[in-house]
């Protein structure tokens, strides 16, 4: 036992985080129906639990999954392009426009009504209204200094997305709806563009391409999104203007290099190495997070984020159908 302790000092907990989320990357190739970022999340809150680390190893897991958090970020700008927007026409736009703001706001007013750590709420509501992930990973650090709500936001929205993909394109199927309105439903409402992708084909391949195009809309709204949901944050804990326009350096750098993708050709295999590099660095911050939390704090405040994200993704789903009907 010592001498696993001894093994396990600082320099080898960057190891251990690599080597969690290669078995991560393993274990999701065989597990398709869940994304390695909960995967990596879960092995390393197995890992945690199991084995006692020494203090110095979680303050080694604490910075490790804080800084990588940050780096994840920058890497997944590449994936943000605001041209995505310009195919969907006015009334589409609209329609997805007003549904995320209106799931943002409802996001921080709700999220005392539940019970659930104030952060938790608010982030399980942000990556319910745009891109999942990399929305949460993106929003973690402006508003919350404690990575465990975003652990928790990110396993919800992860484990909601997949539970989802599965259930909405057997509830869509009992309603006579058209192509584009079952399009903006899979589109605007689930998680990840994975799920998106595999709700929306299994239907139909016309079904499909309507439902990524309003998706990819949406993950190129993250940018705007992350400003107006700053601001909300801000609005209540009632933070001055001044600490409002001091953003972060890698949300500076977030929106530098989404600005930049959407204004020069990139080539297409820069960009997916570059998202690839994102996801794998997301999926180390989660190992690192998972490695310092304890399954006791897991259960109690997961069961109020899920609760809470169930009935963020329901109103979301509503919203969609109401603007949709009025609008379209």
């Amino acid at each position: 036992m010592n001498l696993l302790k001894q093994w396990f000092s600082h320099k080898y907990s960057l190891i251990l985080i690599l080597a969690i989320t290669l078995l991560s990357y393993i274990l999701a190739a065989l597990l398709p129906l869940l994304s390695v970022i909960l995967i990596g999340f879960l092995l390393g809150v197995l890992s945690g639990n199991l084995y006692p680390f020494e203090a110095s190893c979680q303050k080694d897991f604490s910075f490790a999954g804080s800084k990588l958090l940050e780096i994840s970020v920058v890497f997944l700008a590449f994936s943000i392009n605001f041209t995505n927007i310009k195919s969907l026409g006015l009334p589409m736009i609209t329609t997805v426009i007003l549904t995320l703001i209106v799931v943002l706001i409802l996001s921080i007013l709700l999220s005392k009504w539940f019970k659930c750590p104030n952060t938790t709420a608010w982030l399980t509501g942000f990556g319910t209204a745009i891109c999942g992930s990399s929305a949460i990973a993106a929003a973690a650090p402006l508003v919350s200094k404690d990575k465990n709500d975003a652990a928790i936001a990110l396993a919800v929205v992860n484990l909601l997305g997949s539970l989802a993909m599965i259930a909405l394109p057997f509830l869509l199927n009992l309603f006579p709806l058209s192509i584009t309105f079952k399009g903006l439903l899979l589109g605007g409402s689930l998680h990840s563009v994975g799920n998106v992708a595999g709700a929306a084909y299994t239907m139909d391949k016309e079904i499909g391409d309507a439902a990524i195009t309003i998706k990819m809309a949406r993950v190129a709204l993250l940018s705007p999104a992350l400003l107006f949901f700053q601001y909300l944050t801000t609005q209540n804990n009632k933070i001055g203007i001044k600490q409002y326009l001091k953003l972060p350096f890698y949300l500076i750098l977030f929106l530098i290099i989404s600005i930049m993708v959407s204004l020069i050709a990139i080539p297409p295999p820069f960009t997916h190495l570059m998202e690839n590099s994102g996801k794998f660095v997301l999926t180390l911050a989660m190992v690192a997070i998972g490695l310092n939390i304890q399954v006791r704090h897991l259960i109690s405040s997961g069961r109020k984020a899920m609760l809470f994200g169930i009935v963020i993704f329901i109103l979301q789903l509503l919203l969609l159908s109401t603007f949709g009907l009025i609008l379209l």
